[in-house]
């Protein structure tokens, strides 16, 4: 735990556990319905949190260090702890599906679901929580460790004021989904630490997961909700000898070494920079030469190995892309047998005719014909550090599949007369909203832009509108009247220097009624099941459709290809 948040005196009453075990045993068994072996874990230092298996307790002589509460009344709130997990959470789910950050997130939400099941029950358990939770640090301290304490307490003290916006944010999705779903629903809960786990990210918050140690002294270590591969074997070994198991420091596991937070480009390529004006809707003004847009070229490096190259492998086979059919009211198709319109020629030689005895002429009306010309669509691929999450799925992060569904999308158009680039972009503040340039209209797809596409990174935000604008600027430059902006997110628009919600959703917005009256078809493809509510007043109720699974992209983003090349 962080200096700032546990820096008390030894606890004097440390050394008087073994007297307090028969009591706390007699308590874990009534409150858990059924006998409850409690011990204590003898694991060193690093034995920071109590350690829960299905049968055992085994409770931390360093987490009483870290308190100022007397020995009995700490491990009372331990204990009681402990059986709210064993009563009411999923056990030993597979860890690998969450990133560390997320996973010890998605662990606190846990902890305060539990407790307040718990404490329907058993209603004087909540003062003995609330009794046992970390200081509140100081205003300005924002590490990570900081502000799950802050939230911790936010949750569990109704008087409790705070002024961060991201702790306030915690306790209103948490009551909002318990009035609305219910404490019983535990994956409704999991989606609120998704969502808050993200807006860390969002946030530059670090997170060390080798040195992170869950703030309140009487919860435990988190180990029992989750099963990593390599600590099966520990596990086993924990519960079969409680006195000398050592605990582990955090349970989350540290990053993979060929994760793709690991894979850093060595040198990036800058291109251009350009100023972008942004909407300010509250005050109804533009903000001249707001946004500064960094064009640049990812380094090839790390995209070089063939492990790290989510292009050499194909997880999703090829989608063959339909016939596009583009009809156009430029192109009128006289004296036809049927259509939508009547042909006024026609049908005035019809009346000639009549009045001259002769047989009319049937073929009196008209249809749009088809137009001629290539399509030019833009890809635009969102790469904040959202994407780097993985599908449960598929086992990859949404970024990979999002590079296979674009290169899968160019290479169905190699023998059409349309063509499609592909770029992507995130923010870094208004300061350095970073545009790559992956893949240009008609290059072949060789090593070099494999190579590109593959390596790009995720990371930051999503300052949305800039990104529209430099995508619009670039399709102009295209001939032709078919020209597409496709745009492929996994959430709503944010950026670290704005706290207005809607003010990026606005910008986004205008900006997409700008690329609209130069011309420009804008759709939007959101992997997001909850995009409606921002994706509808972005892009208009017609253009944009949401794939409710990572899974879904390829096809969808080939779907909405064609789309807009037919439109």
């Amino acid at each position: 735990m962080k200096d700032d948040i546990s820096a008390h005196p030894v606890n004097p009453d440390a050394d008087v556990i073994d007297g307090l075990l028969p009591s706390l045993n007699w308590l874990s068994s009534g409150l858990f319905g059924k006998p409850l072996v409690v011990a204590e874990s003898t694991g060193g230092p690093r034995a920071r949190r109590t350690i829960i298996t299905r049968g055992q307790v085994l409770l931390s002589r360093q987490a009483l260090e870290d308190s100022v509460a007397p020995a009995s009344a700490l491990y009372r709130a331990t204990v009681a702890h402990a059986v709210a997990h064993l009563l009411y959470s999923s056990l030993q789910q597979p860890a690998r599906v969450l990133k560390p950050m997320s996973q010890a997130v998605v662990s606190a939400i846990e902890d305060a679901r539990v407790e307040r099941l718990l404490a329907r029950r058993y209603p004087g358990v909540s003062d003995w929580f609330l009794e046992h939770l970390a200081p509140v640090p100081e205003a300005g301290n924002f590490s990570f460790e900081a502000l799950m304490a802050r939230m911790d307490r936010a949750i569990a003290d109704p008087g409790y004021a705070d002024d961060n916006h991201w702790v306030n944010k915690a306790r209103r999705l948490f009551e909002e989904t318990q009035c609305h779903r219910g404490l019983g629903d535990a994956p409704a809960f999991r989606a609120v630490a998704s969502i808050l786990a993200n807006d860390l990210g969002q946030m530059r918050v670090r997170f060390d997961p080798q040195h992170h140690v869950v703030p309140a002294p009487y919860r435990d270590d988190h180990s029992i909700l989750w099963q990593h591969d390599e600590d099966a074997q520990d596990e086993q070994q924990s519960i079969a000898a409680p006195r000398s198991a050592p605990m582990r420091a955090a349970a989350v596991p540290p990053p993979s070494v060929d994760s793709a937070q690991e894979v850093r480009p060595q040198a990036e390529v800058e291109l251009s920079r350009t100023l972008h004006a942004e909407w300010h809707h509250r005050l109804g003004l533009w903000r001249r030469d707001w946004c500064t847009v960094v064009e640049k070229l990812p380094a090839l490096a790390a995209a070089k190995l063939k492990h790290t190259n989510p292009l050499l492998h194909h997880t999703f086979s090829p989608v063959s892309l339909h016939r596009v059919r583009r009809l156009s009211r430029r192109q009128r198709l006289r004296r036809q047998w049927e259509g939508e319109d009547i042909d006024l020629n026609a049908a005035i030689e019809v009346l000639m005719d009549r009045r001259l005895d002769l047989q009319p002429e049937p073929r009196l009306f008209m249809r749009p014909g088809r137009e001629t010309g290539a399509s030019r669509i833009l890809v635009l691929l969102d790469l904040s550090e959202s994407t780097n999450d993985l599908s449960v799925a598929h086992g990859v992060s949404l970024l990979d599949i999002e590079k296979q569904a674009a290169f899968l999308l160019a290479e169905a158009t190699l023998h059409t007369h349309d063509s499609v680039a592909v770029h992507g972009f995130n923010s870094n503040t208004r300061a350095e909203v970073s545009y790559y340039r992956l893949l240009e209209w008609g290059e072949p797809l060789d090593d070099s832009a494999r190579d590109r596409l593959a390596s790009v990174p995720a990371r930051h935000s999503t300052r949305l509108g800039a990104a529209l604008r430099q995508a619009t600027s670039h399709l102009m430059a295209q001939p032709g009247r078919h020209r597409g902006l496709l745009v492929v997110t996994d959430g709503a628009p944010s950026d670290v220097d704005v706290f207005d919600p809607d003010y990026l959703v606005e910008d986004a917005r205008m900006a997409v009624q700008q690329a609209n009256r130069a011309g420009i078809r804008t759709f939007c493809l959101a992997v997001d099941p909850a995009a409606d509510r921002y994706v509808r007043r972005i892009f208009g109720w017609r253009d944009h459709g949401i794939a409710a699974d990572a899974s879904h992209l390829p096809v969808q983003l080939q779907r909405a290809f064609v789309r807009l090349a037919a439109g």
